[in-house]
């Protein structure tokens, strides 16, 4: 027997009086109830969610053993052999969200890719462009090349309206066997410890995800979305039943901005945070650790306009309690740019609040990105000047606010010899400090035997000295 959607969710049951969601939420009242079935809601969904398939073009010897002359000629192969040229391909899934062909999936599957296609459940395919992609997020947005026509779509929930023990659907295509369905419940919410991304807010289901499930759909009773699957825990690599998603709220912020103008653009605080600790919270005088702790604010930023100071604790974003930093930049993040948001915090064990302005990071100095060539240290590197958007966008953790920062490191170069790092900041070379991107760019193509180096990562400076 098959029932609609909104008689499915009475299969939830939560017999505590109240929910955020219309329909009351009720134990099955008999045994034939437990026969009822989730097609209909299949049925809504399952054309909008498609495979993703990126592949790039990597060089490749036919051995490694004809890099060695000696066995070039003895086994054959001229020296001048270029490299085979190889396709690697990764499979992923993903869902439609714009009826135009715009598909939402994780960064990770589509990540360095020089082809991406897009399979839907008919068996059509696509090309699809890059509209935008954000590793912090791990999210991309892929628009289908001359698609036409008007395609199914799975429409957005309210993520934060979700409660543990709801029940959920995750749609994809593991380890690349076909559209695969399977269910289970919401197992907890707002997970932070994860590391699958810098924002890190995930929605905990058992509902089984294994690789190839990435950047599929997690929909609720009402065939909604209310996630996007990313990542598991696992020790053999297969669905143990912890699997976690990004939350809805997040994924339409990032697939408005790609519609917008292909740039995401989150509201900038100015401010560092830190986790609350049982030591720390018994130090602050509050009941259990909680809240984000103010570390340090950046003159004239948003957090130093709203009155915030080092050691306050912020446990509220528009009166939604932040337990930790990452939810704390989460519920910032989901507000996308403009307006206000109101903050509690706690100071000296008094409660306040302010306006913190939603504004994005102003990019003063400008970025000027230069590729340094030639054969110091530094060629291969690929270098932007820091500024408050710089520092948002590559999640820089560092508190130095001018400089030049590594934004990329060529394999097989000298900065990669070197030891260099995306993030590093470059602080002095040869006793004089760096500040722009053109100053390193000169001392790059200066005749130097040997350089001294002063750089930052992650807030601890590095002194080191290298031969060109």
């Amino acid at each position: 027997m098959r029932i609609g959607m909104a008689v499915a969710i009475g299969l939830v049951g939560a017999l505590m009086g109240g929910s955020a969601y219309a329909v009351d939420r009720t134990v099955p009242p008999s045994e034939a109830a437990l026969r009822y079935s989730f097609s209909p809601i299949v049925k809504r969904v399952s054309p909008a969610v498609v495979n993703v398939y990126a592949s790039r073009v990597v060089q490749q010897r036919v051995s490694p053993f004809m890099d060695d002359p000696f066995f070039r000629r003895f086994f054959g192969g001229d020296m001048n052999d270029a490299p085979r040229k190889r396709v690697q391909q990764s499979l992923g899934s993903g869902v439609i969200v714009d009826p135009a062909g715009v598909v939402v999936t994780n960064y990770h599957v589509i990540a360095n890719a020089d082809e991406v296609k897009v399979a839907l459940s008919d068996k059509r395919e696509y090309e699809a462009e890059v509209l935008l992609k954000d590793e912090r997020m791990d999210l991309a947005v892929l628009k289908l090349k001359d698609a036409g026509g008007h395609f199914p779509v799975v429409s957005y929930a309210d993520s934060d309206a979700l409660e543990v023990g709801d029940l959920v659907l995750a749609i994809g295509d593991p380890f690349g066997v076909g559209q695969t369905v399977t269910s289970g419940i919401v197992s907890a919410l707002a997970r932070t410890q994860i590391g699958a991304s810098d924002y890190q807010f995930f929605v905990q289901t058992d509902a089984a995800i294994n690789p190839g499930n990435s950047g599929g759909a997690l929909v609720d009773m009402d065939g909604n979305l209310v996630g996007i699957n990313t990542a598991i825990y696992s020790r053999s690599g297969g669905s143990i039943g912890i699997g976690f998603a990004i939350p809805s709220n997040m994924v339409r912020v990032v697939a408005q901005s790609a519609l917008k103008d292909g740039r995401l653009r989150l509201a900038w605080v100015g401010a560092g945070f830190q986790q609350v600790t049982p030591e720390i919270a018994e130090g602050l005088g509050i009941g259990r650790p909680r809240g984000a702790l103010v570390t340090d604010v950046e003159t004239d930023s948003p957090a130093d306009k709203a009155g915030l100071r080092s050691g306050d604790l912020v446990v509220s974003v528009d009166g939604v309690e932040v337990d930790d930093p990452n939810g704390f930049n989460y519920r910032i993040a989901t507000k996308g740019v403009g307006g206000a948001a109101k903050l509690a915090y706690i100071r000296g064990g008094k409660e306040g609040a302010t306006q913190l302005d939603l504004v994005a990071a102003p990019e003063t100095p400008a970025r000027d990105e230069r590729a340094i060539p030639g054969s110091s240290p530094f060629a291969g590197a690929t270098v932007v000047n820091l500024s408050p958007a710089v520092v948002e966008e590559q999640a820089y953790q560092g508190k130095r606010r001018k400089g030049v920062l590594i934004q990329s490191v060529d394999k097989g170069s000298p900065a990669s010899g070197v030891g260099f790092r995306p993030g590093d900041v470059v602080v002095e070379v040869n006793g004089a400090k760096v500040e722009t991107t053109a100053e390193l760019a000169k001392i790059a193509g200066q005749d130097a035997s040997r350089y001294r180096l002063v750089i930052e990562r992650g807030g601890r400076l590095i002194r080191s000295q290298v031969g060109r």
